[in-house]
């Protein structure tokens, strides 16, 4: 029996990180990485990140998660030099697909495109089930593994549109997509289903529900963000890191079909 700072130690354990280049997805790496574990970055970019660069046991996979077969075609990959991933992470998401940050749909929810629906569901939906599909059944055939779906707060409550009215100044209305929130929220479920179907597996699975991330938004988006959270501020990049090690050590072996939510205290009003 384990116990202090033992009990969070990964140290050898294989992790699968999706949308590992990311703003979030590369702290993850980066500190899954720096303690101890090796780690598979699936992303659709050409390469590894630059800044993840150089990171010991760090291996790259140019892999679309939308896709079956290039998620089975990567997972072997990973088995033949590590073997059987310990560690799911799904990271990866759209907020609103590439192409599609103006115009009507963005002013109102009876504009909104079914191409945007579909894009943001394909990705945030169909790929998280996909990747559940494909390394969660073999975690459950190797009778043990850790599941992180990555939520929202917005897939617990739904944004509050009057944070946005600071746009109207610039002629440029702006309605928070509804594409968000929706898929944040079938993750949660997506959860419960899987922490009860491999209940008895020894597959965990959870879900992690973070805030807003500063990435150097516009000051007036800050300020009205500020506003509405009691901690007063957006989350630092690295503050999710510890609850990624948390649900992928052994000191969350006993948590599955739950949400741990770390948003500066957004969903506490």
């Amino acid at each position: 029996m384990m116990s202090g700072a033992a009990v969070f130690d990964i140290t050898g354990k294989v992790i699968v990180i999706t949308g590992g280049n990311g703003k979030l997805g590369s702290a993850y790496v980066k500190a899954c990485a720096e303690a101890g574990a090796r780690v598979a970055v699936f992303d659709v970019a050409e390469k590894l990140s630059a800044s993840l660069e150089g990171l010991e046991n760090v291996r790259y996979y140019k892999v679309d998660i939308t896709n079956k077969q290039s998620i089975e075609d990567a997972t072997a990959e990973i088995e033949k030099e590590w073997g059987v991933p310990d560690v799911l992470v799904n990271n990866a998401g759209l907020d609103s697909p590439p192409g599609h940050g103006a115009g009507d749909e963005n002013e109102s929810f009876e504009n909104y495109s079914l191409e945007s629906w579909n894009a943001v569901w394909q990705v945030n939906g169909t790929g998280t089930f996909l990747c559940c599909q494909v390394i969660g059944g073999r975690m459950a055939q190797n009778k043990k593994g850790s599941i992180i779906n990555i939520s929202s707060m917005y897939g617990l409550v739904s944004p509050n549109q009057d944070m946005y009215e600071y746009k109207k100044e610039d002629g440029a209305p702006f309605v928070k997509p509804i594409s968000y929130s929706a898929s944040k929220s079938a993750i949660l479920n997506l959860t419960r289903y899987l922490a009860t179907y491999w209940g008895d597996k020894g597959v965990r699975v959870n879900t992690l529900a973070p805030g807003g991330v500063f990435d150097n938004q516009d000051e007036r988006f800050l300020k009205e963000y500020a506003k509405r959270v009691p901690m007063r501020r957006m989350a630092n990049v690295d503050e999710y890191n510890g609850a990624i090690i948390f649900l992928a050590s052994d000191a969350s072996s006993y948590m599955t079909g739950s949400t741990l939510v770390i948003d500066g205290g957004w969903t506490a009003w």
